[in-house]
């Protein structure tokens, strides 16, 4: 069969899966972007103000500190997930007879619904009753101070998310062939040498796809953080998803809260676009 058939003979398998994506996914986002261009309230109906919202969000103090709080916390709860999930992955890869039980350890917290578990870690925060206070014998307010709270709700969310990082990594350190380890040891190589030589290299376009999948999430961070802080206190621990929530169904500012949803929506597209980038001059 030649491919043009089969690209033929395949579009109607696809049809309705690619209909039902554009009724649930595109149409609700292009109406999205059409509101973000209008002022439009719960009162009054809405006008066309251009690039008005977006002007707005520019000289918005509070949108730039939601975004840089959206950052700060995907760019630290990804690297430590990666890092903790890379040493878990080589630790079970060596865990024997205990690896079964290791498995179940390890993937609870990925297993937990995510509101379930920032209501578990507020309560272990608990400047009163917390079992954190009462290991560290302090009296501390984890979620009272700005630093404290963005920081607990990192740690929060590698608790969560390390495990989905660990089994991928650990599928990939068992797809690599032992014969390479054996060829390594004959040349005299040690345990340092291997691994940053043999298996780094054949686990880095695993860890890419595992970053993409956690950047991308982290990006869209709602209900762990809305849950543990509520974006608070002073709005420390604010991220684009909650203050876009918080405009459009708090204030029901929808034009403005539109417009920010769109900057949250591009900001994904473009740390996506950029991985996908990477995995292409990978696998080139």
């Amino acid at each position: 069969m030649s491919r043009a058939r089969a690209h033929r003979e395949a579009w109607p398998l696809v049809a309705p899966a690619g209909l039902v994506l554009v009724v649930v996914a595109a149409v609700p986002m292009l109406y999205v972007v059409w509101l973000s261009l209008h002022d439009r309230t719960v009162f009054r109906p809405p006008t066309f103000a251009g690039l008005g919202n977006y002007a707005r969000l520019a000289a918005d103090a509070r949108f730039w500190n939601a975004l840089g709080n959206t950052l700060y916390f995907t760019v630290v709860s990804v690297a430590l997930e990666l890092l903790l999930g890379l040493a878990i992955a080589l630790l079970l890869a060596r865990a024997g007879r205990l690896r079964a039980a290791a498995y179940g350890v390890m993937l609870l917290p990925w297993a937990v619904p995510t509101v379930v578990s920032a209501r578990m870690w507020e309560w272990i925060y608990n400047a009163e009753l917390g079992v954190l206070n009462y290991l560290a014998g302090a009296r501390i307010n984890w979620l009272g101070d700005p630093l404290l709270a963005l920081h607990a709700a990192i740690a929060m969310d590698v608790w969560k998310a390390t495990p989905f990082v660990a089994l991928l990594l650990l599928a990939a350190l068992q797809g690599i062939p032992r014969d390479l380890y054996r060829a390594a040891a004959v040349d005299g190589a040690g345990p340092w040498t291997t691994f940053r030589r043999v298996t780094l290299p054949l686990l880095l376009p695993v860890m890419l796809v595992a970053v993409v999948f956690r950047t991308i999430d982290a990006l869209r961070v709602f209900d762990a953080i809305y849950v543990l802080t509520g974006g608070g206190p002073a709005n420390g621990t604010e991220t684009l998803s909650i203050y876009a929530y918080k405009i459009l169904f708090q204030t029901l500012d929808f034009g403005y809260g539109s417009a920010l949803a769109v900057v949250v929506l591009a900001v994904t597209a473009v740390a996506a676009a950029a991985y996908a980038r990477a995995l292409r001059g990978g696998a080139e």
